[in-house]
């Protein structure tokens, strides 16, 4: 028996796949959003975390 048959049988399974579509829509679109917005001078920040030296010549 293949898992489909496996799927069929439960009911509402359609209801997963699109909560799991909307939440990554949501979290994409939110992380686009904040990345537009964010101060340039935070993201520079961010960037330069690894390498802490690089800022102090």
């Amino acid at each position: 028996m293949k898992f489909i048959h496996y799927l069929e049988t439960i009911t509402g399974v359609g209801i997963y796949p699109l909560t799991s579509l909307t939440m990554f829509f949501l979290f994409f679109s939110v992380v686009s959003i904040w990345s537009l917005k964010a101060d340039k001078k935070y993201i520079e920040l961010l960037k330069n975390i690894p390498f802490p030296e690089k800022n102090n010549p």
